[in-house]
């Protein structure tokens, strides 16, 4: 019995395969009507900025959706380019079943850094790609300011975040990031009333790194309060200025 079931099991995909190929290559299967679209929103579960009625929507606005057409008529290439320019989207498949139904998969983009610059508000995606500043829910993600080119956010500032978004303890520490120039980088932690000066974004990880020692060694003796300035930008230095309330 053991031996018969495991035929039937292994026989099932390539009867499947067989009956995909006949389908499809059968002249009647053209004639068939789309009568079932299923759009399944992959990561929804921790990602809400896309809902399935939206898509549809922008499918029927794009005259793409497939509902009652012809299999002949519906192009899956055509509905996952259109998908693809939508600024939400990071992936998207289109697959036309056997049944006669069009299975649509979309994956939503993970902002990793919001923007704000010269008026403009955006998201930095964890692929380097912007998404629009209303995202239907709050999104809590290190926020950088101050004259921010957008080349340099989609290349520089990207790598950075992507890099605080790897790293569980800074992506906890980090809140804010003020960029004066590409050479003068300011960031804001969330614990400590103290500013870090970055200077320019070359080496990061090494400063970054330098600052954590800095961080286990001398604050527990000294305090969160004790200095104002915390200076990395001098190579393998560390400068601090006291705060004026430790001067008291």
């Amino acid at each position: 019995m053991k031996k018969i079931l495991y035929i039937i099991f292994a026989t099932l995909p390539v009867a499947y395969i067989v009956a995909a190929v006949f389908f499809f290559t059968d002249s009647r299967a053209d004639n068939r009507l789309c009568k079932n679209v299923e759009v399944v929103i992959a990561d929804s579960i921790e990602k809400h900025f896309l809902k399935e009625r939206e898509v549809v929507a922008y499918l029927k606005k794009a005259r793409l959706y497939p509902l009652d057409k012809n299999y002949r008529e519906i192009n899956t290439n055509d509905i996952e380019n259109a998908l693809l320019k939508n600024e939400m989207v990071e992936k998207a498949e289109v697959t036309r079943m056997i049944s006669g139904k069009v299975k649509i998969v979309i994956s939503q983009k993970m902002p990793i850094l919001r923007v704000f610059s010269s008026g403009e508000s955006y998201y930095i995606d964890k692929t380097g790609q912007t998404m629009p500043p209303a995202l239907g829910q709050a999104i809590y993600v290190p926020v950088a300011s101050g004259n921010i080119e957008k080349s340099f956010a989609r290349a520089d500032l990207y790598k950075f975040a992507l890099f605080l978004q790897r790293n569980d303890f800074w992506n906890d520490q980090i809140e804010q990031i003020y960029v004066r120039s590409a050479q003068d980088i300011e960031i804001i932690p969330r614990i400590g009333g103290h500013r870090i000066i970055l200077g320019s974004l070359d080496d990061y990880e090494n400063k970054l790194k330098h600052l954590r020692l800095f961080y286990e060694q001398v604050i527990p003796k000294m305090g969160w309060e004790k200095y104002s300035v915390i200076n990395l930008k001098y190579r393998n230095q560390i400068v601090c200025t006291k705060s004026k309330k430790t001067e008291l």
